[in-house]
């Protein structure tokens, strides 16, 4: 049986995002944080008994805060809000990241900073323990005033409203918690904006593509060394004196990494006087992929705090006092998610020239576009020139959105951060660059079987030949292929767990030193 993840709102990693998002380990809130949360909940139960006003729990919403609301309609309210606020538009987001979502959303409310009952808390973990994923369409935030419209489509299954998905198909949010044995709910006073009113998307989405960007860099530097061995390239670059006289973490353990894989090789090389450099996509591996890996730590380190972090407004705090801030302004996330999107492209735009690199027969000495009879056969030809569209692709994604805003609300919102868009984007960019990365170690692999230099490789580049060719086979004559199906292939088996298992479990791999 899988061991339950506990949620306390102080302790959730990337990993465990993943685990849940991505493999469904089921969840329970900490005793201590339903304390919590309980004892949050009697202070609103108060402001609303009291008939005090404080923004979002007796007033309205946005530039509507000086609007006063009799208390017989504060529930009415908090449902309203819901209901106007989903106007979310586009394809709905993928499994994962609606499950990271609601993840992150409730490890934030057990906090007990929001005021919200611990009952509602506990539907939506029902529905995230028994697989209900409300639809969310993928556009319609600013990332300032919380993910609004997104995480109103979230709620709106909780209410018996809106549309979600149950055991693969689309329903009604009313079926979909019928069918999973979930009773839907009203909202009570401050409970809409308490689900509503956060990071959470942008960091559910952000959080997905920075693991996938840590994996990407593990690979980068696999069909790195394959590309260094078709090259016969120097190791001396690698040395690690050369390092440390620049310390730059990403710099070292890039150099570490390829050292490692590349341990035992026969088919690299040592200076000699026709022999005296190797050009820079080959020589300056360290540089440009650890360059990435220290922008992609730094978000690591960034999206670990914001899941354990209250983004909630107004925020309730233990002594009874309220405070209306700014917690839910995603611009703490937004810059980070925009590095994370330069980071993956870099790392796109140097495997694309590694790829030119293999395919061109005056860089590489083999025959044109790595085929055996070329003129009949285009072999590899179009393979780059596909890597060359998503790279440049890639370029114009990684203009930051976060150097955007547009006032909304009437201007009371009147700077946002564009953070929902800027972790969509590195997500997109990180699907452009794993496939340039994917075609990469094809195309090494295919040099390697026409040099034939298939065994004498490296600790981990031997394993990495062995793991890949498993899936995907040396191509031989156009006729008997059609290339889309073979790089989908490679894409997929650089993707398993299997491929990256065996290699690192030759020649460990890291970001950081």
């Amino acid at each position: 049986m899988t061991q339950e993840l506990i949620l306390d709102g102080n302790s959730l990693r990337l990993e465990d995002v993943i685990a849940v998002a991505r493999h469904h380990q089921p969840c329970s809130i900490a005793q201590g944080a339903k304390e919590d949360v309980i004892a949050s909940r009697k202070i609103v139960d108060d402001i609303v008994l009291e008939k005090r006003v404080v923004y979002g729990v007796t007033t309205g919403f946005g530039s509507l805060c000086n609007v006063s609301i009799p208390t017989e309609d504060t529930v009415q309210l908090q449902e309203n809000l819901i209901r106007t606020h989903s106007s979310g538009f586009g394809d709905p987001l993928a499994e994962d990241a609606v499950r990271a979502i609601m993840l992150i959303r409730i490890n934030s409310l057990v906090k007990g900073y929001s005021g919200i009952r611990l009952s509602t808390i506990e539907t939506l973990l029902d529905m995230l323990n028994k697989g209900v994923h409300p639809y969310i369409p993928e556009k319609g935030s600013l990332g300032a005033s919380g993910d609004l419209a997104p995480l109103s489509h979230m709620v709106l299954p909780m209410l018996g409203l809106g549309k979600a998905y149950y055991k693969g198909e689309l329903l009604s949010g009313k079926e979909a918690m019928e069918k999973a044995g979930i009773a839907t709910i009203a909202l009570a006073a401050k409970e809409g904006l308490a689900l509503i009113n956060g990071t959470t998307v942008l960091t559910g989405i952000g959080a997905l593509a920075t693991y996938d960007a840590i994996q990407l860099l593990k690979l980068s530097d696999i069909a790195g060394a394959l590309s260094l061995e078709v090259h016969n390239a120097l190791t001396s670059p690698f040395e690690e004196g050369l390092h440390t006289i620049r310390p730059q973490s990403g710099q070292l353990a890039t150099a570490r990494n390829i050292r490692n894989l590349v341990e035992g090789s026969t088919h690299t090389s040592e200076p000699t006087p026709d022999h005296v450099q190797d050009p820079y996509t080959l020589r300056c591996i360290p540089q440009i992929h650890g360059a990435s890996k220290d922008s992609i730590a730094y978000v690591k380190e960034k999206v670990e705090i914001e899941i354990n972090s209250v983004t909630d407004n107004p925020i309730i705090c233990k002594d009874g006092h309220v405070i209306s801030g700014g917690n839910f302004h995603g611009e703490p996330m937004a810059q980070p998610f925009d590095l994370l999107g330069i980071a993956l492209a870099e790392i796109g735009n140097v495997s694309e020239r590694r790829v030119e690199r293999l395919v061109n027969s005056q860089l590489s000495k083999l025959p044109s576009f790595l085929v055996k009879h070329p003129g009949i056969n285009s072999g590899f030809m179009i393979t780059q020139y596909a890597c060359a569209s998503l790279a440049s692709e890639n370029k114009i994604l990684a203009h930051p959105a976060s150097v955007d805003s547009i006032p909304s609300c009437e201007n009371q919102e009147d700077f946002v951060s564009m953070g929902t868009t800027a972790a969509r984007k590195a997500g997109e960019i990180f699907k452009n660059s794993h496939r340039i990365v994917a075609t990469e170690i094809m195309a090494a692999c295919q040099a390697l079987d026409l040099k034939e230099q298939t065994t004498g490789l490296g600790q981990g580049t031997q394993p990495a030949y062995d793991a890949f060719r498993k899936q995907v086979a040396f191509l031989e004559d156009d006729k008997d292929i059609e290339i889309y199906d073979e790089l989908n292939k490679a894409s997929e088996a650089i993707a398993s767990d299997e491929f990256l298992a065996a290699v690192e479990a030759a020649a460990e791999l890291t970001i950081q030193y």
